[in-house]
């Protein structure tokens, strides 16, 4: 049974279409989901005369407020599954592996974009992702399951 899944977004709204498909499964199991952001680290802004225009630890605290804020929309696609929220900075594959060991998930959820399917490859994160994962993978296009 899958209590816990975790579903890595990206800001592509074609990453939400796995939403419907993993509040079904929550629902079922009586599981929570956790909707987590993986975003690149920032750099210190600094213009032509050394001085600084933006901290790195400020875009990023911003970057990740948005990103929070974004996933806490999603929520009413999830119709009443308990949903967790998490933002992180990082390599994605990376922080995708860890974020599923510290949540403890029973199944990671993702979805891939339509051209990389019909090529027969998955994208660089979901087969990195699949391939070190210890726990299932679901793959989703457009909202059905691979």
């Amino acid at each position: 049974m899958a209590k816990r899944i975790l579903v890595p977004l990206d800001a592509n709204e074609e990453a939400e279409a796995v939403l419907p498909l993993v509040a079904d499964l929550a629902r079922g199991a009586g599981g929570t989901v956790r909707l987590l952001r993986v975003m690149a680290g920032a750099r210190t802004r600094i213009d032509a005369d050394g001085r600084v225009l933006e901290y790195a630890h400020d875009v990023e605290a911003r970057r990740q407020a948005e990103a929070l804020d974004r996933l806490r929309d999603l929520e009413p696609v999830l119709d009443g599954v308990p949903v967790e929220y998490r933002a992180r900075l990082g390599e994605p594959v990376t922080e995708i592996l860890h974020e599923a060991e510290v949540f403890g998930a029973d199944v990671i959820a993702l979805a891939v974009r339509r051209r990389a399917w019909w090529r027969g490859a998955l994208g660089r994160v979901a087969a990195g992702v699949r391939a070190g994962a210890m726990v299932p993978v679901l793959l989703a296009d457009g909202g059905g399951a691979r």
